[in-house]
């Protein structure tokens, strides 16, 4: 009697387990399945992350208020600590996803570590082009182009106020070449309007701590600042959250969003948002072009670079106070920069040599 109970549940159990399924079972319809891994500030970071768990969720037609394939064909785990990285990746790999993406540079370490151990295993990292492995495809971005635009949206928009000699500030997470890219393009942006402008910089040495920026930001604002751009993941909320006080106060004072459009991140009543305009850095559509290659079969390891020529970066015109003639003149530097009139440097040296940024930053070029 003991044996055929003993039997009866491990029949039980295994007809459980096969209803459940592996992710090493392809999906019926033959669509791949990619794991997201993060750092601590996870999806809900209103920015660089959300961005890439956006374009996976369209992949597969779903919406992030709707994920209705989460759990069966894509899924995210966010590491609370860096040592979680390459446990993490290790286990994405051997539960079988065929497609795992990290996202930032601070990931690369781990990926370059775990990648040659999983030389059938498909990786993608965005922001870095360095690990090199053949099963790793790589996702850098032109963001000094997105930054430019911004930095001249709210220099234009600040000449339109009759702001005779305004300050601007920008607000770094961890600083390194590709933060560097976006402050370096901001600041050209800006100084093609006021070439003597002001420019503060601070950098929070995290991602994940938007107190350190909030309180920034109101120690500027309260100097004169008119304007700070944040490139610091969820870190820059807090900017936006100061700004937002400050602008429901009545003071003329702007914060630029970063990587997603932030527009209604900054709404303080009504329509009127304190975000006068964002750079997209559309990480979305790198997740798309990387699940359609793993799709078709043509993914490979690499470089791929994305710029405003192919939609990877580029600017907000979501809030209704950013002026049309503000917008006319972006669009119109933004062909000059397609076309090559307006040269645009990508590291704080080359941009300091040519006289294009002031010393003293606290930009890296490492």
């Amino acid at each position: 009697m003991k044996k055929l109970t003993i039997v009866v549940l491990v029949l039980l159990l295994g007809a459980f387990v096969f209803a459940q399924g592996t992710k090493d079972a392809k999906p019926a319809d033959g669509r791949p399945t990619i794991r997201l891994l993060t750092d601590a500030t996870g999806i809900d970071d209103k920015s660089f992350n959300a961005a890439a768990w956006r374009g996976i969720v369209e992949f597969y037609g779903d919406t992030v208020e709707n994920p209705a394939n989460r759990g069966k064909l894509y899924d995210v785990v966010t590491a609370q600590t860096q040592d979680m990285y390459i446990p993490n990746l290790r286990q994405a790999a051997d539960e079988g996803y065929d497609l795992i993406m990290v996202t930032g540079f601070t990931w690369a370490d781990a990926l370059g570590e775990v990648a040659p151990q999983y030389p059938n295993q498909k990786f993608t990292i965005v922001d870095v082009d360095w690990v090199g492995q053949p099963n790793v495809m790589e996702f850098i971005y032109s963001e000094e182009q997105g930054s430019f635009l911004v930095g001249l949206a709210a220099a234009l928009q600040a000449k339109e106020d009759g702001i005779a000699n305004p300050r601007f500030g920008f607000i770094g997470g961890v600083p390194g070449s590709t933060i560097t890219k976006f402050e370096i393009g901001y600041i050209q942006g800006i100084r093609s309007v006021f070439p003597n402008a002001v420019i503060y910089d601070y950098y929070a040495n995290d991602w994940g701590k938007p107190e350190l920026a909030k309180a920034q930001a109101k120690n500027w604002y309260d100097m004169g600042v008119y304007c700070i751009f944040s490139a610091a993941g969820g870190t820059g909320n807090g900017t936006i959250a100061q700004a937002k006080e400050y602008r429901a106060q009545g003071k003329n004072v702007w914060a630029i969003g970063v990587d997603s459009d932030q527009y209604t991140d900054g709404i303080y009543t009504g329509t009127k948002s304190a975000v006068l305009t964002s750079m997209l850095k559309r990480v979305e559509n790198s997740s798309l072009m990387v699940l359609n290659a793993v799709a078709d079969g043509t993914f490979k390891g690499g470089v791929v670079q994305m710029g405003m020529e192919d939609e990877g970066v580029g600017y907000s015109t979501a809030n209704p106070e950013l002026s049309a003639s503000v917008r006319a003149q972006v669009d119109a530097a933004k062909t000059d920069v397609l076309n090559g009139k307006i040269k645009l440097y990508k590291t704080y040296k080359e941009a300091l040599a040519a006289g294009a940024v002031p010393a003293g930053l606290a930009a890296l070029d490492d």
